[in-house]
């Protein structure tokens, strides 16, 4: 079953190479889907895949690359939309 989650992670998330690492795991798991940097210095991002793979990548996401401290992570389910391509990092 095709799932989607849109998912913000705070703390030290910026400038530890969280959206190449998401990118990389995204990939790995075949999702598709996209990754920026907010303003406020969380990262954003939005997963379609595979029910399970996306629940893979959102514990991925509870840590993040070796460099991250992650203090928080919200998910926020949606409707699978399959308009997405492959997984981008967005400016």
């Amino acid at each position: 079953m095709e799932s989607r989650v849109n998912v913000l992670v705070s703390g030290k998330v910026q400038g530890v190479n969280f959206r190449t690492g998401t990118k990389k795991k995204a990939f790995e798991l075949q999702l598709k889907g996209w990754v920026r940097n907010l303003d406020d210095g969380r990262v954003e991002a939005v997963f379609e895949g595979e029910h399970e793979n996306v629940d893979k990548m959102v514990e991925w996401c509870r840590k993040g690359p070796k460099y991250a401290d992650v203090k928080d992570i919200q998910v926020i389910s949606g409707q699978y939309t399959g308009k997405f391509r492959d997984f981008s990092v967005l400016r």
